[in-house]
């Protein structure tokens, strides 16, 4: 028997698919990493302010101070996270073909951990004097 207030398609309903409910999980990271990014790329344009007109060994200096480089790491993942799920978001929405989908979300993580590793050698090679 079909339930009138479901809103299942009856295919659906017979078929027993519903949502993967990956979706929520999904919706609340993009929030929350959007959330993060205002407050980290304000943290990260009063860093740069700082760092306006001061010498290299200044600028090395403060961006090697534990706060500062914790700052930026999370600046970078969170940035990250946020962009990889857009993208995926938009590829999901966008591109129609299966195969292609797959590639695309495939390129789409692997960017983003190549782009997330160089970033993270980067500022742990400043914090640690490397």
């Amino acid at each position: 028997m079909h339930n009138n207030s479901s809103m299942r398609t009856p295919l659906g309903h017979v078929r027993g698919l519903g949502s993967a409910r990956s979706g929520t999980g999904h919706f609340w990271l993009q929030r929350v990493t959007a959330v993060a990014n205002v407050i980290l790329a304000m943290a990260f344009v009063v860093i740069v302010l700082a760092l306006v007109g001061k010498p290299y060994d200044a600028a090395m200096a403060l961006l090697s101070h534990p706060v500062v480089a914790l700052l930026m790491l999370l600046f970078v993942a969170s940035g990250l996270i946020h962009m990889r799920l857009g993208m995926q978001t938009i590829i999901e929405d966008y591109v129609h073909g299966e195969g292609t989908k797959v590639l695309a979300v495939m390129g789409n993580t692997f960017f983003t951990v190549a782009v997330g590793a160089a970033s993270v050698l980067a500022i742990l090679k400043i914090a640690f004097g490397g």
